[in-house]
């Protein structure tokens, strides 16, 4: 019994929570070009209906791309990841606060929707980098 409790343990590791190939920033892009277009939507629309319609939807696919983006930053990238992209938690900080409230869920501004796919794009190509790695 005693040697069973004090017999040796086996270290295991892992690059992330579940076998890779379930993380993709291609989902906060989604929902990026989504807002995006309902920017667009709204502003060639006068109906004060749709136009709430549109500004819910706008902000719940807004929170959706915060979440894509924290998944990737708590759950895929690691440790090495930042220390090989330094830019890292700064792209990610500024990609979420662009999803935010002063950004594409707070305002209809299609240049904050650009920026913030600009900024999705520059997360994506770091994280395709780390998986040919």
């Amino acid at each position: 019994m005693f040697e069973r409790l004090f017999a040796p343990t086996v270290e295991v590791s892992a690059h992330c929570d579940l076998p890779c190939g379930v993380y993709d920033p291609a989902q906060a892009r989604i929902e990026a070009e989504s807002i995006k277009a309902i920017i667009a939507k709204v502003a060639d629309n006068n109906d004060p209906d749709f136009r709430t319609r549109a500004v819910l939807i706008k902000e719940q696919r807004s929170e959706l791309v915060k979440h894509h983006l924290w998944v990737l930053w708590t759950d895929y990238f690691k440790p090495p990841h930042f220390e090989k992209y330094p830019q890292l938690h700064t792209l990610v900080n500024e990609a979420t606060k662009l999803a935010g409230a002063s950004g594409t869920k707070g305002e209809l501004d299609a240049a904050k929707a650009d920026e913030l796919l600009a900024k999705i794009d520059e997360i994506a190509e770091i994280f395709w980098e780390t998986k040919k790695a």
